[in-house]
């Protein structure tokens, strides 16, 4: 098929999706986008098609596990219904007389959204749902990889809108298989592109023309210092880097640790199923991981029998071992280790001490990550907010395991959310989580009120007092 076919096939499924978006609005209500919304949630979350999802997540990508798929697609669903339950996108938001002005909600469009073959139900059905809470028609364009699950996805988004009489034009993908040309119109042709996954994809949103989201990559750096609580600290690790396989852009890829507590947390890391490995053993694994300067596709995100088989590792670490951590020192480009290798490999840094750390984790992220998060585990209060003002990120997660945190979580306070904004640091235009803000604009409403015009000496007082007039 060539360039014109693959533009007049988008421009098909665009004409559809604009129809049923007009139409959306027109006779939109707050009841209407609610329903809506919980449609695709109850669509991806009902037990059987949960599972049908995992599996077939898994079996065509081959990228995490059934069991983690199936939580996080339960979970990351559930958190966001639970943060837009209350929240309102229709009509008029707020009317304030001292100011004069009052805001209504207005749907942005079309949404063009490119979605990873890492989280190939989760991350659609969050972007859809929020698109439709805010009176949006939606265009999905899937990894090539991520096809089959997004088909599935938009079946059973469609059985579950045609229970409720709405349209099923307002949640498409584009025509599969898919492919770069058919993903640029769709970038070039929606009201607003969004982008989660290949940086390369996110660069041609920024460049096509329409207003664009996309988010930075990944590669989390966490601090253990020698106020942490060591145990807690290596479970919470431990369960987060082993959650679907380290698919997840959250997914802890550097631990920068103390020296004073160094040996303890090792040991407290063993006990989690950490293999340690020393640098001497770094080449080996380095060879494997990256055989031709790029990630294996047969190690990345597999289960930790076929990461040890496929590394070499049989024989070398306990059976009992859920995930390898390779001391190094390195930094930079010519350091693969010192960068994002969704695995359930760890890259393992030994500080002199905490500013140590803190230097070590802020030439991490230098070299990749930064604005994405970090993560710090320590009893010092202080310590989290000072790391804040000095490292190139937009989070800094607190004792907590980072996949489950970044994202959001019934137990902090962050959006829950697959897309994680790092703004100017990740070359990213938020620094948030990507949430149900992002899909609504507003149109306000301007009146006259009394003037409010200060005098030079309100505002120039204190300067001139300081400077001279």
């Amino acid at each position: 098929m060539n360039v014109h076919d693959d533009t007049v096939a988008v421009d098909q499924v665009m004409a559809k999706a604009r129809a049923a978006q007009a139409a959306y609005e027109a006779g939109g209500s707050q009841a209407r986008y609610d329903r809506a919304a919980q449609a695709v949630a109850w669509a991806i979350m009902e037990p059987s098609r949960n599972k049908a999802l995992a599996e077939l997540a898994v079996r065509t990508t081959g990228l995490g596990n059934v069991a983690d798929k199936i939580t996080k697609n339960h979970r990351k669903t559930l958190g966001l219904m639970r943060d837009i339950g209350v929240v309102r996108t229709y009509g008029v938001l707020s009317d304030d007389p001292e100011t004069g002005i009052t805001e209504i909600a207005r749907p942005l469009g079309v949404i063009g959204a490119v979605v990873p073959s890492t989280n190939p139900a989760a991350t659609p059905a969050n972007n859809i749902i929020n698109a439709v809470k805010c009176g949006n028609a939606i265009i999905l364009s899937p990894s090539p990889k991520g096809v089959a699950c997004c088909e599935l996805l938009l079946d059973y988004i469609h059985a579950e809108f045609d229970k409720i009489g709405e349209d099923r034009d307002l949640v498409q993908m584009i025509p599969a298989p898919g492919g770069k040309a058919r993903t640029q119109r769709l970038l070039e042709t929606a009201d607003l592109a969004v982008v989660t996954g290949s940086q390369d994809n996110v660069r041609r949103a920024y460049s096509s023309g329409t207003p664009a989201i996309g988010v930075g990559a990944g590669n989390v750096t966490v601090i253990v210092d020698e106020t942490a609580d060591l145990a807690a600290a290596a479970s919470k690790i431990a369960a987060s880097k082993t959650f679907d396989n380290a698919t997840s852009c959250s997914s802890e890829n550097a631990l920068v640790v103390v020296d004073a507590i160094y040996d303890a947390f090792l040991d407290c890391m063993a006990a989690e199923g950490g293999a340690i490995l020393p640098s001497s053993e770094a080449p080996g694994i380095i060879g494997r991981l990256w055989p031709d300067g790029h990630l294996s596709r047969e190690i990345i995100a597999t289960d930790a029998d076929v990461m040890i088989e496929k590394l070499g590792l049989r024989g070398k670490v306990p059976e009992d071992t859920r995930f390898i951590a390779v001391e190094t020192a390195g930094i930079g480009p010519d350091h693969p280790l010192s960068g994002e290798k969704l695995s359930r490999v760890v890259a393992l840094y030994r500080a002199e001490d905490y500013d140590d750390a803190v230097e070590i984790t802020r030439r991490i992220l230098s070299h990749q990550g930064a604005g994405h998060s970090i993560g710090i585990h320590t009893g010092d209060p202080d310590r989290p907010g000072a790391l804040g003002g000095q490292i190139p990120t937009c989070r800094v997660i607190v004792n907590q395991a980072h996949c489950f945190a970044t994202g959001g979580s019934f137990d902090n306070g962050m959006p829950f959310s697959l897309s994680m904004g790092c703004g100017s640091w990740g070359g990213n235009s938020i620094d948030d989580n990507l949430h149900w803000r992002h899909f609504l604009q507003k149109t306000r409403i301007i009146r006259p009120i009394p003037p409010r015009e200060p005098s030079l000496d309100e505002i120039f007082a204190d300067y001139w007092a300081e400077a001279g007039k």
